[in-house]
């Protein structure tokens, strides 16, 4: 149920800290949680705090057709709504002054709010340029011709997810206007065919109303109308200011604009929200930070309410719409979650040589189900039957492919027997078994800090995948992580990929630097297939780094690994600073920076435990001395995959049924609760008879 706006400055108790910030508490608490308070202190100063008009907002101003408006009627409605006028009927006499030549129009919900005094929100956009400022007031009303809007707030939004079109005036007539407290099919139709609208909202500050309204685009179809007639949208990463998402939390009610572009017909709502800052759909949809849903309460439908049509331009879709997904993906992501402890089977779609001893195998699942959710740097667990074998073989390899990318990868060097199998025998076509994405050698986009990747041979892999994620969320959310990558080959004919992280240097606009180095040259030149001429090593760091804070990820054979490890260590970098990809407890040994906490493990068990492989009804005893769970298992016929047999990729994770386990020294990441790394674990001390999902 709305509130009355005195009801509502009677609800509203501000925060300490908002009452000195040009942010309020909504919007705070959000930016907190993207760690950006500090960054957002200048632009509030800068932006949120100006009361007039710059000169290029007011010229830009007077040449729109159209402006966007946000309002609230005299029950605590806010409404969104679009007036049209031919270019000049917006004018700034003055900074502090816009005025806007509109009549009166009654059948527009939103005109109730403007009386003078009231509070106000503008989006001006330009829809064939994709430029827009927003402008926050009070209306200073003389007339019913026209209205002023005095400035509280004036500041710029950056041109993502909006489409280019080009419009053009329709004098037909308005149809007539119909009203309901629910969406109708036509209504679900129109909603589901967008590709943007607008949203009002506002909150109570200092007693009074502080009225904003935004715009949201997306792919046709990103709003979602469920069953019950609610609207579910997806948040994607913006300016960080949550000016609209920060009313919802204070204020969980909107009003909602969808325009038809081609007839020129309003459908406008208000109603209730709720703000879903963190779900499983979130995270299985592309692009998406978090997700609201809006209840309507009312519903005006004004058919040819607007004298303006727009046709698309060529090639006019936002690139960064281009880079979000759908529900339909979301849903295939979410089916794959649910099957991430089986094995699923992948087709081949396409090998690549990617240099003498390295070949990429493009797969995508075969069974009707999406390409599961990963992690830039995890690996892929497969298992392949082989002639002579009693079981096929599990083994695991770094995807070498982004989270984003529409399959996965995995780029294989020809060493041991089931590598060979795949460069002999695997073709396109062929089907291969796989289990989700695991691991914790990955990173994170979002840290506000540089990154150095370090690889030798194979080891490029989990460098190539972190580089693809961290150019593709630099270009979606405008930050990119400062990057080095090092690369190591024996020689030219071993350097893999280098087209590929040169075309994402390329892409970043110099946030990404790419350094190749070749043990043997013959053959090679320089500053054309490589940059340095010989091993890796720290030496070379010192002279390429800039001074600065980093975080280095390593990732080859152990030597070199071990090699680099020591060095950086050396130069007293941080232990928590450096990042191995590690197969095995011996993989790197390291040397901690500061006395490490004391994990508390749960003594392992003294007598005989009864186990249960539940899914394969067999059972075992396990007996002190006996070994780890894993070996448990393969003493009784069964082939769980594994990879490391240290506690180190998560290959082997199996939920627990029933039962408690403990480990002999901690695994090297968190695991879930009902969950075993069975390669290390063994039957707590107290267990009852131990049930695992095997």
């Amino acid at each position: 149920m709305a509130h009355s706006l005195a009801e509502m400055a009677a609800m509203h108790t501000p925060t300490e800290e908002s009452k000195t910030s040009p942010w309020h508490e909504g919007e705070l608490r959000l930016q907190h949680s993207v760690g950006a308070i500090e960054r957002m202190v200048k632009p509030g100063q800068l932006q949120m705090a100006r009361d007039w008009l710059p000169d290029q907002h007011r010229e830009f101003y007077a040449q729109l057709p159209f402006v966007v408006l946000g309002s609230v009627d005299p029950q605590g409605n806010p409404w969104a709504t679009l007036r049209a006028g031919q270019p000049g009927f917006m004018h700034s006499p003055d900074p502090r002054r816009l005025v806007l030549d509109l009549p009166r129009e009654p059948a527009d919900p939103a005109d109730a709010g403007m009386e003078d005094g009231d509070g106000i929100g503008m989006l001006g956009m330009e829809l064939h340029t994709r430029r827009r400022n927003r402008l926050n007031g009070f209306v200073r009303r003389r007339s019913d011709a026209a209205f002023e809007i005095d400035p509280t707030q004036s500041y710029g939004n950056c041109p993502r997810y909006i489409h280019l079109r080009r419009y053009a005036f329709d004098d037909t007539p308005p149809g007539e206007v119909s009203q309901s407290d629910a969406l109708n099919e036509h209504d679900i139709a129109t909603i589901t065919a967008a590709d943007s609208f607008y949203v009002a909202s506002y909150v109570m500050r200092d007693g009074q109303c502080q009225v904003d309204v935004s715009h949201r685009g997306g792919k046709p179809g990103f709003v979602k109308v469920d069953e019950n007639g609610a609207l579910t949208v997806p948040d994607f990463n913006g300016n960080l200011f949550f000016n609209t998402l920060g009313n919802l939390l204070i204020n969980p009610r909107a009003g909602l604009v969808f325009v038809d572009m081609r007839t020129g017909d309003l459908l406008q709502m208000t109603g209730r929200i709720e703000v879903i800052l963190d779900s499983a759909e979130t995270l299985a949809f592309i692009g998406a930070e978090r997700m609201w849903r809006f209840f309507p309460e009312r519903v005006i439908r004004r058919p040819g309410g607007l004298p303006l049509r727009w046709v698309d331009m060529e090639n006019g879709t936002s690139p960064n719409v281009l880079m979000t997904g759908s529900w339909e993906d979301m849903d295939r992501r979410l089916k794959a979650a649910a099957l991430q402890q089986s094995w699923r089977p992948y087709r081949v779609i396409d090998i690549v040589q990617e240099s003498e001893t390295i070949r990429s195998f493009h797969l995508l699942p075969d069974d009707g189900v999406g390409v599961p959710t990963r992690l830039a740097g995890q690996h892929l667990p497969i298992r392949v039957p082989l002639a002579g074998q009693d079981k096929p073989l599990v083994r695991t390899y770094t995807l070498s492919s982004a989270p984003t990318d529409d399959v996965l990868r995995i780029s294989v060097k020809r060493e041991g027997v089931v590598s060979t199998h795949l460069h002999d025998n695997l073709q396109v076509g062929d089907l291969i078994e796989a289990r989700a994405p695991a691991g914790i050698f990955t990173v994170d986009a979002a840290v506000r800090r540089s990154v150095v990747l370090l690889a030798a041979g194979v080891g490029v892999t989990p460098a190539l995948a972190m580089a693809r994620h961290l150019v593709h969320e630099g270009q979606r959310t405008r930050y990119l992580r400062p990057t080095w990558v090092f690369q190591s080959a024996s020689n030219k004919a071993q350097l893999a990929f280098q087209a590929e992280f040169s075309a994402l240097a390329a892409a970043s606009e110099g946030k990404l630097r790419y350094v190749r180095a070749l043990s043997n040259v013959t053959g090679a030149e320089q500053g054309v297939d490589y940059e340095r001429e010989g091993r890796l090593n720290v030496s070379l760091l010192q002279e390429l780094l800039p001074f600065g804070d980093y975080d280095f990820y390593l990732c080859g054979p152990q030597g070199f690994m071990q090699q680099m490890y020591d060095g950086l260590r050396a130069l007293d970098i941080n232990d928590s600073r450096i990042h191995a990809e590690a197969f095995g407890p011996s993989s790197l040994q390291r040397s901690a920076s500061n006395a490490a906490p004391v994990v508390e493990l749960a003594p392992i068990s003294s007598e005989s435990v009864p186990v249960m492989f539940m899914a394969s009804t067999k059972e075992a005893r396990w007996n002190p001395g006996g070994g780890s769970l894993l070996e448990l298992a393969e003493q009784r016929d069964l082939a769980p995959p594994f990879g490391c047999r240290g506690g180190s990729c998560g290959t082997c994770r199996t939920n627990i049924l029933q039962g408690a386990v403990t480990y002999a020294q901690p695994p090297e990441f968190p695991i879930p609760a009902g969950e075993a790394l069975i390669c290390c674990a063994f039957p707590a001390a107290g267990t009852e008879p131990l049930h695992l999902e095997l």
